[in-house]
């Protein structure tokens, strides 16, 4: 069984809070001096379910990220887990692209690789939370997509993902290939070995521009995007305290539902 996965670089959310910073006037993060971006947490728990098939079913996987220099490093870190060889997209016409646009690159990147039964991606972003890049992906490719899996199972040239939902579970069916993206819930990624450091350690992350996958100008032009960050802010916090009193207990439990009600 051959698996792609895509992997995002993202701020350490380890971070203190007084070390993140954003630009108010070209809308991004400041990333900190110092700390290195990591894989994206949800990002990591895909490529633990392609090292779970591939425990099972022997087969390939191959990780693609779209990002700076420094996603070798998140790369590498996917083959310390079991990945087999990795892909780095790095392009300055690449750089600020909404979901429809990082899908598309991807999907290029993807149907170069070709030859997969299974691309995997976290069920969100661990730092824009958008969720929409999976279900994109899958429609320019043109095959099914089953989103916030827990748990895949491959048999018969189809896949059985057991999927969460607001008030439990649901088993899908789906065909080969397909897309799913990963959920939380199916476990923690496996901690890497001696051996896979060292393979990783020596590996080599070829990097692909924009001509090398056959991307198109005009769907990488900023202009033609769908969406558009208008702001982006660090939420202040305020907290307000006001004493609450009266002659008697009950007086002060009077004045207290007063209050309340006018906030409600």
């Amino acid at each position: 069984m051959n698996t792609i996965v895509c992997v995002k670089q993202v701020p350490d959310p380890e971070i203190p809070p007084a070390k993140f910073k954003i630009d108010p006037e070209t809308k991004k993060v400041i990333p900190p001096a110092g700390v290195p971006p990591v894989i994206s947490v949800y990002d990591e728990r895909a490529v633990e379910a392609a090292c779970r098939l591939k425990d099972k079913h022997k087969g390939k996987i191959t990780v693609i990220s779209m990002g700076s220099g420094k996603a070798s490093d998140v790369i590498k870190h996917t083959i310390s887990m079991g990945a087999d060889e990795g892909f780095l997209l790095e392009d300055q016409a690449f750089e600020n692209l909404d979901s429809f646009g990082t899908a598309y690159v991807l999907a290029k990147a993807i149907q170069k690789i070709g030859g997969y039964d299974l691309v995997l991606c976290g069920r969100q972003a661990a730092d824009w939370g958008a969720g929409q890049v999976g279900s994109i992906l899958a429609e320019i490719l043109g095959i099914p997509v089953v989103t916030l899996a827990c748990d895949i199972q491959a048999a018969d040239k189809k896949f059985r993902v057991k999927r969460t939902v607001k008030d439990g579970f649901e088993v899908l069916e789906a065909p080969m290939p397909s897309l799913v993206t990963v959920s939380s819930e199916i476990g923690l990624p496996r901690l890497p070995g001696g051996v896979g450091l060292m393979l990783a350690r020596k590996k080599q992350i070829p990097v692909w521009k924009a001509q090398d996958i056959g991307a198109e100008a005009s769907q990488l032009d900023k202009a033609n995007a769908h969406t558009e960050i208008t702001g982006l802010s660090v939420p202040t916090r305020k907290t307000e305290c006001e004493m609450v009193t009266g002659g008697t207990p009950g007086e002060a439990g009077v004045n207290l539902a007063e209050k309340i009600s006018k906030l409600i």
